[in-house]
């Protein structure tokens, strides 16, 4: 199996404490953008997280007060504008690979989101599983505001199950920013916390989840993206033989004998 604790990326910062892996896009100077081998990157280490043995947690955190600019205008739309098709299509291609990377990883992603979460980084916060933002942070799926369609990465499949069918065709036609409040609202974030709270509000949630049931913990994550295309009854059976196979890990027995001796679990996610 894929150990992580050894990696050394080049186009972002990565640290594993305790299980959780920590990831910042690392040009805060530039309100860290997005570029081609970024964007690369970012999709091979989320493919190989879904055999490391070693991470149970990630989280993608802010880097200078700032979270994600979106593909940076410079080393991405400018090249952009001079391809063929067929370059644009490989392009547009490996970043929805980014997001099916994260939705396949086998492991709960929080988004830890402080000011400038835009474009690319506002996909990258919307397709993890929590996310977590200051009253300062201003998220925006600004694509037509570059002459381009809302339905980017996933977004006009993804964005609409979150936050709502009309709130998000708003978005996505005007490019405008959800502010904090809004996003708190509409139930984008799932909670808000000043900025010299938010990294250890995540700290707190990750470690909390990576104390709990990890091989479970994958089983929904599968679940939560698979019946999206399941009818109810299908939903129901296919929820009936995950759970089952739960049922046959140590974690459950050990959550059972936990209980009858009045005392908190400890799981190992097997």
């Amino acid at each position: 199996m894929s150990e992580m604790a050894g990696l050394r990326p080049e186009h972002f910062l990565w640290e594993l404490r305790d299980r959780v892996a920590w990831i910042r896009l690392n040009r805060p100077d530039r309100k860290n953008p997005l570029t081609f081998e970024s964007y690369a990157e970012l999709r091979d280490t989320f493919r190989a997280l879904a055999y490391a043995e070693d991470v149970d947690i990630v989280v993608l955190a802010p880097n200078g007060g700032n979270f994600c600019s979106g593909g940076d205008v410079h080393e991405i739309i400018g090249p952009l504008t001079r391809m063929d098709m067929k370059g644009l299509l490989a392009f547009t291609r490996m970043t929805g690979d980014l997001v099916k990377a994260m939705l396949h990883c086998g492991k709960p992603v929080i988004a830890a989101v402080d000011g400038i979460c835009v474009g690319a980084g506002a996909i990258l916060a919307m397709a993890a599983d929590l996310r977590l933002a200051t009253p300062r942070a201003k998220c925006a799926f600004l694509f037509t505001r570059v002459g381009l369609a809302g339905c980017d990465m996933g977004a006009c499949a993804m964005l609409p199950r979150i936050i709502g069918q009309g709130r998000a065709a708003e978005l996505l036609y005007t490019g405008r920013v959800m502010t904090a409040e809004e996003g708190a609202a509409w139930g984008f974030w799932n909670a808000l916390h000043p900025p010299e709270a938010l990294e250890t509000e995540a700290g707190t949630l990750a470690a909390r989840l990576a104390a709990g049931p990890c091989f479970a913990h994958g089983i929904t994550k599968t679940q939560l993206n698979q019946e999206w295309t399941m009818s109810l009854d299908q939903a129901i059976e296919a929820e009936a033989q995950a759970q089952a196979i739960c049922m046959q890990t140590r974690d459950f027995e050990r959550a059972y004998r936990a209980f009858v001796g009045k005392e908190q679990p400890v799981f190992e996610g097997d």
